[in-house]
């Protein structure tokens, strides 16, 4: 919620409308930090001696970092992409403060799109059954997606659940 009214203020009132863009402005501020954090601890577990390696072949610091720590600590990353995705995919109430909701296709950014989060909320607290029935059927998706999306990059890296590997 903070996030959202944030990004309300930062980006919805100076553009005086809702869009795709500010909502897409506060997921990304919602992933950058889950990201950031993973990643940094993900390069620290890379081991000082194979740093030190890299140093004694001849080569420069900042290719050891990138040709030996990042390569490491690639899949690791990766999964700390895809479980920042997961996070946000579930993300209601920034969307409400920023891209609101449309009700009909759209494919422009600076106008409000629909979200299937949005769309669950707006059907649970329906009083129809049949909209809370597509409610529940509109998180199973959003489960499915997550769970896609998981198995999709565990079979890509070739990960069993270890994040150092």
């Amino acid at each position: 919620i903070i996030i959202g009214l944030f990004i309300f203020t930062v980006v919805v009132t100076p553009m005086k409308h809702f869009s795709t863009f500010a909502g897409s402005v506060a997921l990304a501020l919602i992933m950058v930090p889950i990201v950031a954090r993973t990643t940094e601890e993900l390069l620290r577990m890379v081991p000082k001696n194979v740093r030190e390696a890299g140093l004694a072949l001849g080569l420069p610091r900042w290719r050891v970092t990138l040709l030996i720590v990042l390569k490491g600590s690639r899949k690791g990353i990766c999964t700390a992409l895809m479980l920042a995705l997961a996070r946000i995919t579930g993300e209601t109430a920034p969307l409400l403060f920023t891209a609101f909701n449309n009700q009909f296709w759209s494919f422009k950014l600076n106008e409000p799109i629909s979200s299937l989060p949005v769309q669950i909320y707006t059907y649970a607290i329906s009083p129809f059954e049949d909209w809370q029935r597509q409610a529940w059927a509109g998180a199973l998706v959003l489960v499915m997606f997550v769970f896609t999306i998981n198995g999709v990059t565990r079979l890509t890296l070739g990960t069993k659940g270890n994040l150092s590997r």
